[in-house]
């Protein structure tokens, strides 16, 4: 197995990124419990990806693997999602019946987070067809070099159980578990410094 070639995504691969990182959530737990219509999760989830993660596009922090076979969007340290604009999506998308608890979820996702400053990942996914190739971890491995180099902590919330051990190989360890209502349990995860 050739090692994935990792790249630094500008303006023109913004589509592309955004693409396959819906594809890779299209049977994530939390994006389905969120718009479980596959029609509205194929419209909305696009602005849920700009709103959590799109900052990444614009710090040089957006990587994908070469062909657009998955993506991860990393928020550098003192940098947030668009709050406003997630708060907008889902007061506007999401049924009634979810989007209490969905609230409820981001807010606990927020305790979470380190004080310190710290890498945050809140999106990093594979196209279906090609998970389990090793992507995933090369986007990983070529994300986590700053952290190491600048001995900054790494944090993230894992809305699918299954990728958990994938973290672990990495260095993340489970800080809770969080989960409102009928929402699916969320893992954050803390990769301390190294």
């Amino acid at each position: 197995m050739t090692t994935p070639i990792i790249k630094t995504a500008t303006a023109a691969d913004e589509a592309a990124v955004i693409a396959v990182v819906v594809l890779a959530f299209s049977a994530d737990p939390a994006a389905r419990w969120t718009w479980p219509d596959p029609d509205q999760y194929l419209r909305h989830f696009p602005s849920l990806v700009r709103a959590f993660g799109g900052k990444a596009f614009a710090y040089g922090s957006a990587h994908f693997v070469d062909g657009y076979a998955g993506a991860a969007l990393w928020l550098p340290p003192e940098v947030h999602p668009d709050e406003d604009a997630l708060i907008t999506l889902l007061q506007r998308t999401v049924a009634a019946q979810v989007q209490q608890d969905a609230f409820a979820v981001f807010e606990q996702m927020g305790r979470y987070h380190p004080q310190e400053p710290h890498w945050y990942l809140p999106l990093i996914g594979v196209d279906p067809p090609q998970q389990g190739t090793g992507h995933g971890s090369a986007l990983l491995q070529h994300a986590l070099v700053p952290c190491d180099r600048d001995h900054t902590p790494a944090y993230l919330e894992s809305s699918n159980p299954k990728n958990i051990p994938l973290y672990a190989r990495h260095g993340f360890e489970i800080l809770g578990t969080i989960q409102v209502g009928t929402s699916p349990p969320i893992f954050p995860m803390l990769r301390t410094l190294r």
